[in-house]
């Protein structure tokens, strides 16, 4: 799973090097694993990727926030648009994001 998680997110054009896609990667295996966890973004999903990576919940927080923000402005959009299943016309949150490529995972 961890590996269709990674070329999902290299596919929307998000890249390794962004500290997101990691957190972006471990909050999507956990929800994959669990998928109670998908309706605790903040109450489970931020803490339990910021023990995991020695950081702040705000810092798991805005690092995937910044990864989504590339992966809608620069990235493939068109890609994410077409897995959604549903019309996106802007920027998805964190929480719709997680559920959107948890959705297109799971399936």
């Amino acid at each position: 799973m961890d590996k269709r998680v990674k070329d999902t997110l290299l596919t929307l054009g998000i890249r390794s090097t962004y500290q997101g896609f990691h957190y972006i990667k471990h909050a999507l295996c956990l929800c994959l694993d669990d998928g109670d966890k998908i309706q605790s973004i903040c109450k489970y999903i931020y803490p339990e990727v910021a023990r995991k990576y020695q950081t702040s919940q705000d810092n798991v927080e805005h690092c995937m926030r910044t990864a989504i923000a590339y992966c809608w402005y620069n990235g493939n959009r068109e890609y994410l648009i077409k897995i959604a299943r549903y019309p996106l016309k802007e920027k998805p949150t964190n929480s719709e994001f997680l559920d959107i490529l948890y959705n297109a995972l799971e399936g």
